[in-house]
């Protein structure tokens, strides 16, 4: 469940390694009735306590393509901020 991807996620994003990563989380599945939306993936996630890392949450339906460009954009855009 989310409790355990949370549990997850905490864990590599304290590795050294990964310490100042950007953070891009798809929200997927959007197109089913039961999903969770991306507000509430934000607070399972526990992401708006991650302090000064930088982060976004994209709604997506992996199937349909819906979200994935906007999503990519964001990740491209911000790891050319970090490169800079």
């Amino acid at each position: 469940g989310i409790n355990a991807e949370y549990m997850g996620l905490q864990k590599m994003l304290s590795e050294d390694e990964l310490r100042n990563a950007i953070l891009l989380v798809f929200a997927n599945k959007q197109d089913l009735p039961n999903a969770m939306s991306t507000a509430e993936v934000t607070d399972k996630l526990g992401l708006h306590s991650m302090g000064q890392r930088n982060w976004f949450i994209q709604g997506s339906c992996a199937t349909s393509g819906e979200g994935l460009y906007e999503g990519l954009d964001w990740l491209s855009a911000n790891i050319k901020k970090v490169a800079a």
